[in-house]
């Protein structure tokens, strides 16, 4: 058990500080090129700190571990709505567009909805994992579309995340982030042997490892990347970073590791689909009250620590 925690705890280390160091070089690249706020948030960012999820959903989909692959989907997107919004409306009150939550909103929960019927059978088939692909070409060129046309609106007034002036080190941050990408790369591997061999010595389920343990971890880029925001007060990075990150897991994330590994998941997952569809639901009834008030936070902490006894 000794090795296997050294694994998992080496890898999320790893994996946490590439994944960090990529979403910077990733927002100050897209920062230099003028891109919106809201479209580094929710397309460059979500990618980014979703690096994680689907490195180590794919990995541990090929090794045939689709407990593992399936619950690091459906854990990661339940920590983003409840412990990332939470904790970040604990330090500010997340001040949301309408117009941003309708439409990127509505477009996280179709694919939550879509997600969550095609995995109900507990099979996802590579046909299926193909269609969720083809799902995030779609969404992300809505995203960049609705994007160019808020920054014709002039909707888009907020400074991006770690935005910088630029002479002549754009080469320097395309290197640190396909160094840093590698290293995520590495973690995510060691992440993914070190929760199979902790779950096979302690007896517990790959389900349960995914949903809370491997998630939890997967998701600390969103929620370092939420807090910095929250921060800054760029209330757009972490709602754009939110939606985003949730729109790669269910679609990106989820179809590779069903085109990596296509198997039978545990029936626990019909709990946990429900719940991640219901958290959703909470997430988005708060965010279109906005702002998300301290109080608010809690209670989505709250949800949160209610799918971890869920889970188990």
């Amino acid at each position: 058990m000794a090795v296997s925690l050294v694994l998992l705890l080496g890898g999320l280390i790893l994996l946490t500080a590439g994944a960090d160091r990529f979403v910077v070089s990733a927002s100050r690249l897209s920062a230099a090129l003028g891109l919106s706020p809201i479209l580094i948030g929710a397309l460059v960012i979500g990618l980014g700190t979703s690096a994680p999820e689907m490195l180590v959903s794919g990995l541990a989909a090929a090794r045939g571990e689709i407990d593992l692959a399936m619950g690091n989907v459906v854990g990661s997107n339940v920590a983003n709505m409840t412990l990332v919004l939470g904790a970040t409306a604990l330090i500010t009150p997340i001040v949301s567009r309408l117009h941003t939550i309708r439409r990127e909103g509505a477009l996280m929960f179709l694919s939550l909805v879509a997600f969550t019927l095609l995995l109900w059978n507990l099979e996802l088939d590579r046909l299926e994992a193909s269609g969720l692909l083809v799902g995030m070409a779609v969404a992300a060129g809505l995203l960049i579309l609705w994007a160019r046309s808020d920054a014709k609106a002039g909707r888009t007034s907020a400074k991006p995340l770690d935005a910088v002036r630029w002479k002549g080190e754009v080469q320097k941050e395309v290197f640190i982030g396909l160094t840093t990408l590698a290293i995520t790369l590495i973690g995510a591997d060691l992440l993914v042997r070190g929760a199979s061999g902790l779950a096979e010595d302690l007896g517990i389920s790959s389900a349960f490892v995914g949903l809370v343990i491997v998630s939890v971890g997967t998701s600390l880029p969103e929620l370092a990347t939420g807090v910095a925001a929250a921060r800054r007060g760029q209330t757009d990075l972490v709602l754009g970073n939110v939606l985003g990150s949730n729109l790669f897991n269910t679609l990106a994330v989820a179809g590779i590791a069903g085109l990596a590994g296509p198997g039978v998941a545990d029936p626990t997952f019909h709990s946990a689909l429900l719940f991640m569809i219901g958290a959703g639901v909470v997430a988005a009834g708060f965010g279109l009250r906005s702002p998300i008030k301290k109080w608010e936070g809690v209670v989505l902490l709250l949800v949160f620590a209610g799918f971890v006894v869920v889970a188990v």
